[in-house]
């Protein structure tokens, strides 16, 4: 199997996923394809140091955060542009809340490194061990974030809300 024949079928199998994540990390859905994209072209260029690696997967995941995160750090993300205007002035929006958007805004409210905790070990399915690789931290610092992360999570109102407790 040569190396373009490798590398497409693990692009094909870890695409879906690898957006979700990027998602889930704060980007939006067409965000999230560019930063897969930029990253896969990335692993492209060294894909025999990435088909040697320990963890193929932990390796990918670490070159979206690294470039998700420098792009954070390039500029100003506190206004989002918008195609369309709401249709429906005066409506109340907050009344057809779904089960994704409460946990987006849980998402929201959670500091980038446990942010990221989260969506590496709970949405990718990764070790505390490959977080730790993937991070470059010791395991007792991913399980800490981990730690704060889910209480804060346990906090939210929103998700006290979908859980019926509020």
């Amino acid at each position: 199997m040569g190396r373009d024949d490798d590398f497409g079928e693990y692009v094909a199998a870890r695409w879906g996923s690898l957006v979700r994540s990027a998602v889930l990390l704060g980007c939006t859905h067409a965000e999230a394809e560019d930063l897969v994209q930029t990253a896969l072209e990335r692993c492209l260029v060294k894909w025999g140091k990435v088909r040697e690696a320990d963890d193929r997967d932990a390796y990918v995941h670490r070159v979206v955060i690294n470039i998700f995160l420098s792009g954070r750090k390039r500029r100003w993300t506190g206004e989002r542009p918008t195609a369309a205007l709401p249709e429906r002035a005066g409506i109340d929006e907050t009344t057809g809340i779904d089960d994704t958007d409460a946990v987006m805004r849980a998402l929201d409210r959670l500091g980038g490194d446990q942010r990221t905790a989260v969506v590496l070990r709970y949405y990718a399915h990764l070790s505390e061990q490959q977080m730790a690789s993937v991070l470059g931290v010791a395991p007792g610092t991913v399980k800490s974030r981990l730690s704060r992360a889910v209480k804060a999570l346990a906090q939210d109102p929103d998700l006290a809300e979908l859980r019926g407790t509020r």
